[in-house]
């Protein structure tokens, strides 16, 4: 803190001088996806640097903060430390729970109970959702887990996974239906993909894993053997965009080092370039 207070100094550093809270951001948020690839790359060292410099984005926040008489750092490990005492009274009072699903359960409700107390009647007839908490501005990923694990909290989810393959299957013939008809219009189409998306995402998040990650690490997966096609192509003298399809579809399996089927009486059955 006494660092950042020296660069915000008048005779301290003119771009930190010159930040607000609305100018970081953009910062705040692309520290967090940095920390998520630390976290995926596994370096230890790695993870910590970055751990410290999504730090300092909550120490900048805090130092606008107390510049402007509003909150200091202080406030905001207290707020922290508070919350989380009021939010496990399995640990610090007599509530009894036995698995992690009733402890999430009861957060949800404490969270309400919070809401309520700080509200006045009015508002909490407008604003009586789970739901409101969740941030519009979130990425659409994380929006529809967050939207799915507030609902499950309090019950709202599936029995078990079959029926998430089910709601998949039923989401993938209807798109198929509206494309094959060919009269949809543009947006009925969207709604469809959206639909089929937000499926993908519960059942990311009933398996217990984030569609936002999952679909980070697919898309490095493709950039990654797409990026070595380019390379075997070039090492071959050849444009990755003067092959045809099915040769594209060969060299796509040969760095997926995927196993190559045959049709009856030996020819190649390429696999579709769209399957990682």
């Amino acid at each position: 803190m006494a660092l950042q207070a020296r660069l915000r100094a008048p005779s301290g550093c003119p771009w930190d001088r010159e930040q607000t809270h609305d100018s970081l951001r953009t910062y705040l948020v692309e520290e967090t996806y940095e920390v998520l690839d630390a976290l995926d790359s596994g370096d230890a060292r790695k993870f910590a640097d970055e751990l410290g410099d999504l730090l300092l984005q909550i120490v900048f926040h805090a130092q606008l903060a107390a510049e402007a008489r509003e909150f200091d750092i202080a406030d905001v490990i207290e707020q922290i430390y508070t919350k989380m005492v009021r939010r496990h009274p399995h640990v610090f009072g007599s509530v009894r729970v036995e698995t992690s699903a009733q402890v999430l359960k009861n957060w949800e409700q404490l969270k309400a109970e919070e809401r309520a107390e700080s509200q006045d009647s009015e508002a909490r007839a407008r604003s009586a959702s789970i739901l409101d908490p969740v941030p519009r501005s979130l990425p659409a990923l994380l929006e529809a887990h967050q939207l799915t694990r507030r609902s499950a909290n309090v019950g709202f989810d599936w029995a078990d996974v079959n029926g998430i393959f089910d709601k998949l299957a039923e989401e993938t013939a209807e798109l198929k239906q509206l494309l094959a008809a060919g009269d949809g219009r543009p947006e009925e189409v969207e709604e469809e993909i959206g639909d089929l998306l937000f499926v993908g995402v519960n059942l990311a998040r009933f398996l217990g894993l984030d569609a936002e990650i999952a679909l980070k690490k697919a898309n490095r997966k493709f950039a990654r053997r797409f990026r070595d096609m380019e390379s075997k192509a070039a090492a071959r003298g050849q444009a990755l965009s003067s092959l045809s399809a099915g040769e594209q579809d060969a060299l796509w399996n040969e760095v997926k080092g995927a196993r190559v089927e045959l049709r009856p009486g030996g020819s190649v059955i390429p696999k579709t370039r769209v399957s990682i």
